[in-house]
């Protein structure tokens, strides 16, 4: 189980042309697939007399989620080459849509494969490649009289503090790398009455 991943940093675009075609490419990080929806909806309405509106896309930090779309080009001539490049650099949370105005001349399907590949590795190529943790958020709750112990951990492991409820019983909302989880719920536990409450 992989607690890290590489996305792209912000949206970035790209371009390729041939034979009078032009494919526009545009770069974004997503998180879900309402996200994706959202863009290649707001293409389609900027790109309104634009031929195609082909993508591919990757969720997940186990890259377990992903499609391609080929938007009326004839099949796997279009998504299959952009979600080709996703997976050269080994990408995930990414959108990728390659918008095509038309030329006048049709391109054949080894010529549209090479454009929407193209199009795709050129906006990656403006793309910052980032690496992301896949992080557990949870609420650590103990006693008042428990607080030293509790923060002795927070300070030792560089914990954030997101959300403080300080009371006679105290709440405390933080996040963890995956891989290190287990090892630091366990250290908590040590200490009397200290609750572990994991939010999924």
């Amino acid at each position: 189980m992989t607690d890290s991943y590489l996305t792209i940093a912000k949206p970035v675009e790209g371009l390729f042309k041939d034979k009078g075609s032009k494919f526009l490419a545009f770069a974004y990080p997503v998180s879900s697939e309402e996200e994706i929806k959202e863009y290649v909806q707001t293409l389609k309405k900027e790109h309104f007399q634009a031929r195609h509106h082909c993508f591919a896309w990757r969720l997940g930090a186990d890259k377990t989620q992903f499609r391609a779309n080929d938007d009326g080009e004839p099949s796997s001539t279009a998504g299959k080459p952009i979600l080709g490049q996703i997976q050269r650099l080994d990408l995930t949370n990414i959108l990728i849509v390659v918008v095509r105005y038309f030329g006048g001349t049709l391109l054949g399907v080894s010529g549209l494969i090479n454009a929407y590949r193209a199009a795709a590795a050129d906006t990656l190529a403006h793309a910052e490649i980032i690496e992301k943790l896949v992080e557990v958020p949870f609420w650590v709750e103990f006693d008042y009289l428990n607080m030293n112990s509790v923060m002795k951990i927070f300070k030792d492991e560089n914990l954030p503090q997101e959300k403080n409820e300080f009371d006679l019983r105290c709440r405390i909302k933080t996040s963890i790398r995956q891989g290190e989880a287990e090892r630091l719920f366990e250290a908590f536990r040590k200490i009397e009455g200290v609750v572990i409450q994991p939010l999924t």
